[in-house]
């Protein structure tokens, strides 16, 4: 597996994303994936904030009506939001402040749709049949400092290599093993693409070994199979106790 991060100019709400990548990118190999950070998707669509004050509370409500469930700040020693958002788990739903200038940047409107229409931009204009895209953010692993990097939409490719009724090398079947592909290539290409002012918000991830690609985006099936619910997750006993609320949908005229 080869990874290469590509340097771009300071993207813009004027900008148009396709035209960044297209800027960014001298070519394209296939059997690619390209990993684009969710922040420049959520710039060229100007998914922005103003922020009034370093006031926590403004960002506390922001929170509120941006999650799907949330727990309420006064639940962290560091006054923060643990929230589920599209099935992810995140700090704060995803909404960022570095690389901002003074505003907070939420997620993408509707990041599978958004990582569909790059798929596509890529196809024709690179004239690649084989092709992979994933839009990355950062999350933390439980009882482990750091961050790494994640995918929260994918396209072009089979998320997940079953090991299912396979056998391990001592002959046992193997019942619930699979190796999630999206995320083991993005975490890595993140590695490259950096956390802060590296500027190189775009990875392709080439040489790649045993990757089904596909030639459709993916189906809402095939979405839906990417997702456990919370009474099926091994962390139930912990998610299931926890005083989630849910987010207040603005009332119809």
């Amino acid at each position: 597996m080869k990874i290469t991060a590509y340097k771009t100019r300071l993207i813009t709400a004027t900008d148009k994303l396709n035209a960044v990548i297209a800027e960014a990118l001298p070519e394209l190999p296939e059997r690619s994936i390209v990993v684009i950070a969710s922040k420049i998707f959520s710039t060229t669509e100007n998914r922005f904030v103003p922020k009034h004050a370093d006031d926590k509370e403004e960002k506390h409500a922001l929170v509120r009506k941006e999650a799907d469930l949330y727990l309420e700040p006064h639940s962290s020693k560091y006054n923060l939001m643990l929230t589920i958002k599209r099935n992810w788990m995140f700090v704060n739903a995803g909404i960022d402040e570095s690389n901002s200038n003074n505003q907070y940047i939420l997620w993408p409107e509707d990041p599978q749709k958004s990582v569909n229409e790059v798929w596509l931009f890529l196809r024709e204009h690179y004239g690649v049949k084989e092709v992979g895209v994933t839009m990355s953010d950062s999350t933390s692993i439980p009882l482990n400092w750091g961050v790494v990097g994640h995918a929260i939409a994918y396209c072009g490719f089979n998320p997940l290599r079953s090991y299912i009724g396979k056998t391990d090398l001592f002959g046992r079947e193997m019942k619930m093993e699979q190796l999630s592909i999206m995320q083991s290539v993005t975490a890595a290409a993140v590695m490259e693409m950096g956390e802060g002012n590296e500027q190189t918000p775009i990875a392709v991830v080439s040489e790649l070994q045993n990757v089904e690609f596909k030639n459709q985006v993916p189906s809402e099936t095939e979405l839906a199979a990417q997702k456990i619910e919370i009474a099926d997750d091994a962390y139930a006993p912990i998610l299931e106790r926890a005083d989630w609320k849910k987010r207040k949908l603005p009332a119809r005229e």
